[in-house]
């Protein structure tokens, strides 16, 4: 695959050092040297001046009792507020329209909107076998009488809203959530319909040619949304190639984690006396990007309408709890996102469904700003090739989600999110590594039966 490092034979090798190496000697020290005397560029994402105001997070021990501060893995952050011209950093240029499931991605590929050989790839059994044990488990916890239902009558006394926000946070991580956000739900997030049967509904029923998928309008409005994401596993996708099996067991395995800390949660307020409906992979009714942004939780990618975390990339999955628990919704973040990305096209140089668009602005969508990438692109090749099963080449590659733990890497996220300069360094320093674009041989655990990706 194109920027994978090149045997020590292959006069085409690119200049790369090993970063482990270089993080034992006294060059990574030097080379920060250099960096910390680069001054770093003032903030020049529009959104700045319309919507920073300087908001400071609470004191250390306000955020919660098992994390008391937010990990946001070096970066720079600032907090925005809620208004009509903005959600975060991205623009909002128009109406918003809620949009139906059924015009999503994997349910255009089973009605036969995108062809034949992508809806056969998708709906035969047994192409992963991790996939399929994970999406039994997903499937078991997707009805509607699991994500929803009647709150008891009886309301408990609960703290206030600040204290019960902690609380909520306290019991997501005790959960085994990796991060956690309150945001203010934006009613354009909810679908306006959803697919019936849902989506793993559909999956359950792989191997059967015909499976007719109708709409069923969604009609729940809460004020609050509680967003859970758990990390998916660095080590993994370092030995990865991004596209081969282990991709869709590393969103799998999330996906179920993320499911039960969110129909637990859901199920725990409603105990409370409070309206609350978990979204999961297997019965969302809303679109996570927004939800995300709301809460805290990232910024909109050049990957058309994938969230990126300043801390994991978006080499994680997610899942939500919406509610009308009273509740002290967190500041959407800005970290510099939307100027790394102009600069940065490691996705789009990287993506082999060549889905990822490399303009440098974003253009109007459903009257909001975004990168004008090709979704049907990515679809079709994630259910139709035949080297592995699904994608996740991007995630693989994002210079946001490809980085162990350490002060250097931490210092280099800071880098990242100070403007187009810095990030063009950052961008140049991760390629002379190879971050993303390397195999560590090393780290490969799993099995793979090439013979079951065919499709015919």
């Amino acid at each position: 695959m194109e920027g994978f490092i090149r045997s020590k034979n292959d006069p085409e090798k690119k200049f790369q050092v090993g970063r482990r190496g270089f993080l034992k000697t006294g060059a990574a020290a030097a080379a920060m040297g250099v960096l910390g005397a680069i001054k770093a560029p003032s903030k020049i994402a529009e959104a700045a001046t319309a919507t920073h105001y300087g908001y400071i997070p609470g004191n250390k021990g306000q955020w919660s009792k098992l994390r008391p501060e937010v990990n946001y893995g070096g970066a720079s952050v600032s907090y925005a507020e809620y208004n009509d011209q903005w959600l975060g950093t991205s623009k909002i240029v128009g109406t918003v329209k809620s949009t139906s499931e059924i015009d999503m991605g994997f349910s255009q590929v089973v009605r036969g909107l995108l062809g034949q050989k992508p809806k056969d790839g998708f709906l035969k059994p047994g192409r992963y076998p991790l996939a399929t044990a994970f999406g039994l488990a997903i499937g078991r916890v997707s009805d509607d009488s699991v994500v929803g239902g009647v709150p008891t009558q009886n309301k408990l006394p609960i703290p206030d809203p600040e204290q019960m926000s902690m609380h909520i946070k306290d019991m997501a991580y005790y959960l085994r959530a990796d991060e956690v956000g309150i945001g203010k739900m934006p009613e354009f997030a909810y679908y306006s319909y959803q697919m019936d049967p849902s989506l793993m509904g559909v999956v359950a029923r792989r191997g059967e040619k015909n499976i007719e998928i109708k709409e069923k309008p969604f009609n729940e409005k809460m004020p609050y949304v509680i967003v859970v994401a758990v990390e998916q596993h660095l080590e993994t996708w370092l030995a990865s190639t991004g596209y081969d099996g282990i991709a869709i067991g590393q969103s799998y395995r999330c996906y179920h984690a993320v499911a039960n800390i969110a129909i637990l949660m859901a199920k725990y307020i409603r105990e409370l006396g409070y309206n609350a409906r978990a979204h999961h992979f297997g019965n969302y009714g809303a679109v996570m990007a927004p939800c995300l942004i709301s809460a805290g939780m990232g910024e909109l990618t050049r990957t058309g309408d994938c969230v990126a975390h300043p801390r994991m990339g978006f080499r994680n999955k997610v899942g939500a709890i919406t509610t009308d628990l009273p509740l002290v919704p967190d500041k959407p973040i800005d970290f510099g996102m939307l100027d790394f990305c102009r600069v940065c096209n490691k996705c789009a140089e990287n993506c082999p469904a060549g889905a990822i668009t490399h303009d440098r602005d974003m253009v109007e969508h459903n009257g909001y700003l975004r990168w004008k990438s090709d979704f049907e692109k990515c679809t079709v090749f994630r259910v139709s090739q035949e080297d592995g099963f699904s994608c996740g080449r991007c995630v693989k590659v994002c210079p946001w989600s490809s980085k162990e733990d350490s002060w250097f890497h931490e210092a280099g996220i800071w880098i990242g999110s100070k403007g187009e300069t810095a990030s063009s360094l950052l961008k140049g320093i991760d390629d002379m590594f190879g971050y993303g674009t390397e195999i560590v041989d090393k780290y490969k655990w799993w099995l793979e039966w090439p013979e079951l990706y065919k499709i015919y």
